[in-house]
């Protein structure tokens, strides 16, 4: 099965970062699993190998949707937390936390480090929850996505639902709230795309990894 697009993105093969720019993906399969060839659009030349569905944050899910992909890749999400290089994310997707996908990023930072808006967009939803703890929902600027931010400290002063943030805008501090270990303070960074209903904690889940970048970038 076999389905090329143009879309924009950061290619990860394994744990190298090569570019992001307009490129051509093809979709197959290869022992029941999806599988994606890219050719740079500059170049003209097949990278290799083929980089996986979670490498690039597609799914077999949501592999129709690439120009959502496309709108995501182009609004250069900004690390959340500052200090962070994007060589030391790790991206951890994938892994399983307490029997369940993991499907987010987490971001270890010192505890009462400043969070920051990776876009702008509205507060959708400020919610404290038994495995979250404190916690932002954040729509994207056309509510297509969802950004949410959890285990925070607490909320910047003024914080409210309804606010329009600044990409860059400060919304909350690291913690451990929830079910975070108390001596691991991090951020837990998820994004999904919203149903057509928008409804601020049902979505598609997106691995965020590959759309991160530095505030310089």
């Amino acid at each position: 099965m076999r389905e090329s697009a143009k879309i924009a993105f950061l290619v990860v093969l394994g744990a190298t970062l090569i570019v992001g720019f307009s490129m051509t993906y093809t979709r197959f399969r290869a022992g029941g699993n999806p599988y994606y060839a890219v050719t740079a659009a500059r170049t003209g030349t097949t990278m290799r190998p083929a980089m996986t569905p979670v490498a690039a944050g597609i799914t077999a899910e949501n592999v129709s949707s690439a120009d959502d992909m496309q709108l995501l890749m182009s609004r250069r999400l900004l690390i959340p937390v500052p200090g962070v290089d994007r060589a030391k994310l790790r991206d951890n997707f994938e892994e399983m936390h307490g029997g369940h996908r993991h499907e987010a990023l987490d971001i270890m930072a010192a505890r009462g480090t400043p969070v920051h808006a990776v876009d702008e967009g509205r507060i959708a939803k400020l919610f404290e929850s038994k495995a979250g703890g404190i916690t932002v929902y954040q729509f994207d600027r056309d509510e297509k996505f969802a950004y949410y931010y959890a285990h925070l400290d607490r909320y910047a002063d003024g914080l409210t639902e309804g606010l329009n943030l600044k990409r860059g805008e400060v919304l909350g501090f690291v913690g451990t709230t929830g079910n975070a270990p108390p001596g691991a303070p991090h951020l837990h960074f998820a994004i999904f795309r919203l149903g057509p209903d928008k409804r601020w904690w049902r979505g598609t889940a997106l691995n965020p990894y590959p759309f991160l970048v530095e505030p310089s970038r």
